[in-house]
């Protein structure tokens, strides 16, 4: 009885709660791209144009394990990450945005909710 209770503790929690920002908008996080102009590097879904191809495709995001190949994709450190790239990654190429931190966790929960699409 107590190896499958531990063997479900170690499970991954659904994508939906893994990624959950409940204080966070995707919708406000679609004006905050267009605004911050993250269209000029990245694909990103539901945004018609600009389609920047300097930076990765954005599409599918919440499947990623890794934002930028090596930081874990949780929701602090993506919004910690569109936020301020070289404070959370230095070495990065992409800038730091002009993002507030509610905005950078609207972002983020629009990138996670673009697998929905």
């Amino acid at each position: 009885m107590v190896l499958p209770m531990l063997m479900l503790g170690g499970c991954k929690p659904p994508p939906d709660a893994e990624h959950h920002m409940p204080e966070a908008s995707a919708q406000r996080g679609l004006l905050a791209v267009q605004r911050a102009g993250c269209g000029a590097c990245h694909r990103i879904p539901g945004l018609a144009w600009p389609q920047g191809r300097s930076g990765p495709s954005l599409e599918g995001f919440a499947d990623q394990g890794l934002i930028a190949g090596r930081l874990p994709n949780r929701p602090d450190t993506l919004a910690a990450y569109v936020r301020d790239a070289p404070a959370t990654l230095p070495g990065t190429t992409m800038p730091a945005m002009p993002l507030t931190p509610a905005e950078a966790r609207d972002v983020a929960a629009y990138l996670y909710s673009t697998g929905d699409r």
